[in-house]
Formats: C-alpha cells, structure tokens, sequence
C-alpha cells in the first residue's frame, strides 16, 4: 500500500519489486487526473517489467469486512471544536452488496450512506485512474465471490469497453450489477476528466451497451442505492404487470404514474381477482367503499388483517408479477405488526415485494427498517418503490431473454435457504 509523494511513487516500486512484491494499491494522487500522464505511465511500465497489479493510484484501495483489510485512510471518528465525538467514516456492517467505485470521495460517501441506511456490505474497492486494474477484473473477483450477490459500480469512464461487455454478460447472468455511470453531459464530462483523468464518451453508447449486456443503470445517486438494496432483498420479477395495495389513494397514484413511466404496467384486476376482494367486502373484512380495481385500496381504515388478506389474493394471482405495498402507518387503526403479517406471506413467494412509508418520524423509520429486518426493500416515496420494482423488472426480462431466469431464481432460492 504506497502513500508517498507522486513523484517517488516508481522509485517504492522497484524497491516493492526488489522484496518480490506482486501487487500495490497506490493511494498517492498526482498522476493523469491532473495531466502528469508520464508519471502515471512511468509506474505502469515499472509495474510490468516486475509483474505487479496495480490498483490505483489516486484511489482508496480495498475495504473487506470478513478480512478486516481496511485501507481506508479517513478515521472513523471525528473530534469537533465543541469536543465531542462523532461518526464521520463509519464502516458499513456485513452484508452481500459490493460497491466498485472510480470515485473515491464518492466511494467513502456512499460507505457513510449506505451505514445509515443498515445496508450491509460485502467488500468495497476504489480504484480511482485504473493504470492497471480496472472494471473488468473486478466485476470477474466478484463473480466468484460467495459473500456478494449483488455489484453497485460507480463510472466516470470505461475504457476496456469490449472486455466490460464481455465480462459483465458472464457476471449478470448470476449476480445484477447496478451502474451509475457520471459524465452524461459535456461539463460533467470535463469534470470527470480533471478528476481521475477518465474521458467520459457519448452517454448513449453507455446506454446501448449497459441494456445489451443486463447491466441496470441508474440515474441519479438515490436510485443507485435504491436499486441496489432491491436486488439485495428480492428475486426479479416473472412479468411486468405490477399489484399496487395501499392505504392512501394519493401515493398510489404516484406509484401507478412512475410505474408506467418506467414501462411498467399496473393493470385492471380480472373479474376472479375483483370478486374475492367483493366477498371480503360482504364479509366485513374490507370497508364497503375500498377500491380495488388496482390499485386496491383499502383506505385509511386499514387495518393488520386488512392488508394481510388483501396481499394474499394479489401475491396468489397469477395476473401479478410484482406488488408494491404502500403502508402509510399515520391511519389510526393500523398497527406496526401489518409488515410481519406481509413479511410471513413472501416467505416462500417467488414473486418481488417492495414496500413504502412515507415519513421521516420515529415511526416511519420503523415501519421502513422492519419491513427491512424481514427481507422487504422499504423506501420513503412511492416514486423510489417504483423505481425499484421496476429494476426488478427490467432485470426479470433480461434474464428470460437469455433463458437464464430459471437458474437465477434458484440461487435466489439457495441464498434464502442458505445453501448458496
């Protein structure tokens, strides 16, 4: 691991080379992202003639939760001027999400996030202008890692464009790999130049090439995230018809408007799946005035076994491929035990369940880190619950368009049994 001054960093190699070292992570910075590319090639060719890997320079290098490597040289803790102590790097518990990062700042935040959000993680690598190693032979380790199961990838450039494809086709036939690749617009692109050399290309290519080789894209750093965790909780979905149960009209028009927005469709129950909700109504199990065309909605006299009942038909039907429980917990009659009763039904469900509260209250965070404890991804608006099943989706299809939906459901299937 070399953490010297740029313009020594080949002189530490040949003395790594001289004791037979095989790999480094440089950390120093100086190189192309500030136009010193005869430093930057000045280490690759030493590196070379001595066959060691390289990571880096200008990166963070490798954080393994099971190992305890931790290269991360941004303390955990910080003293403020007031004296007290508080969290400022913290390292995210265990869990099976891998996060590769171009960008190291954007690497070590996106630690801090995904700590705040009781998002595990697997391994973490920053390997910031990539002299040497670079996506492919990570997304390659990853592939064979039994402790990840899901890849978030944040680009500012690709370079080994035809050696990416090829790899991540391999790696998304088993394990979904979320992108967020930065540099879409001119200035962004400049930006991302002068921050780890990287040129950023037509963002269509990017595109064309991430959608033909199953790689999902996000758009924005919340959907990032988001997406991640949905792959981290859920299988893909079988079919893009979406159920949609809620006890908030609004929000579940919403979700219905960014569900079609992203070529989802949220279609009109059939008459079989509309009579069962009808005799729950002439049983007194449902309010007489709930809709349940799709969105059901069973209004704001939800109650536990209201959603219960509710999410059992849709989860049994046939017609739905996916459903989006919007759970709002400020009507007064429903109570907390609504998610385990749901979390009980998706137990043994092949199909995906992503779940909403709205609310930045003790209780909305409650309701959302439950559903969470029970294996639901839960999000804040029904616009990023949307976003998600819709990733859920789109992977869905993907898999069935290379024949490979069955296989991945039953590592899905492994992984929830623990026989992965």
């Amino acid at each position: 691991m070399i953490v010297v001054p740029a313009a020594i960093v080949p002189k530490i190699l040949k003395d790594a080379a001289a004791k037979g070292v095989k790999a480094a992570a440089i950390i120093s910075a100086g190189f192309s992202e500030v136009g010193n590319t005869q430093l930057e090639n000045a280490i690759t060719s030493v590196a070379r003639e001595a066959n060691i890997r390289i990571l880096g320079p200008n990166c963070l290098g490798v954080y393994d939760i099971s190992t305890g490597v931790d290269m991360l040289f941004l303390p955990e803790t910080k003293v403020l001027t007031t004296g007290d102590e508080f969290v400022a790097t913290p390292r995210p518990m265990a869990g099976n999400i891998a996060m590769v990062t171009q960008s190291g700042a954007f690497g070590v935040a996106a630690l801090d996030y995904l700590s705040g959000r009781q998002m595990g993680v697997s391994k973490f690598v920053s390997f910031g202008n990539k002299c040497d190693i670079a996506e492919p032979e990570m997304l390659e380790y990853f592939l064979y890692d039994e402790e990840t199961w899901v890849i978030l990838l944040y680009a500012e450039a690709i370079e080994a464009g035809r050696e990416f494809m090829k790899v991540a086709k391999k790696v998304t036939r088993k394990k979904p790999i979320v992108a967020f690749k930065s540099g879409k617009s001119k200035a962004g692109a400049r930006a991302a130049a002068s921050h780890t050399g990287a040129i950023a290309g037509a963002d269509k290519i990017y595109d064309a090439a991430f959608a033909q080789v199953g790689v999902m894209r996000a758009q924005d750093m919340e959907e990032f995230f988001d997406v991640g965790k949905a792959f981290a909780f859920q299988p893909p979905a079988s079919g893009n018809n979406i159920g949609i149960l809620t006890d908030a009209g609004g929000p579940s028009v919403m979700a219905v408007d960014e569900c079609e927005a992203k070529g989802l469709t949220v279609n009109r129950f059939s008459d079989e799946v509309l009579e069962k909700f009808e005799k729950l109504k002439e049983r007194g199990k449902l309010p007489k005035f709930a809709t349940n065309l799709n969105p059901v909605d069973i209004t704001g006299s939800a109650t536990s076994e209201m959603f219960r009942l509710s999410a059992e038909i849709l989860l049994a039907a046939s017609e739905t491929h996916g459903l989006i429980v919007l759970g709002l917990h400020q009507t007064p009659a429903l109570q907390e035990d609504f998610v385990d009763q749901i979390a009980d039904l998706v137990k043994d469900c092949s199909k995906p369940i992503v779940a909403c509260d709205i609310g930045e209250t003790e209780m909305a965070m409650f309701i959302r880190s439950r559903f969470e404890k029970l294996g639901i991804p839960a999000y804040s608006s029904p616009e990023d619950a949307a976003r998600a099943m819709a990733a859920l989706v789109h992977y869905g299809k993907y898999l069935k368009e290379i024949g490979g939906f069955r296989e991945y459901m039953n590592i899905c299937v492994q992984r929830r049994t623990g026989k992965a």
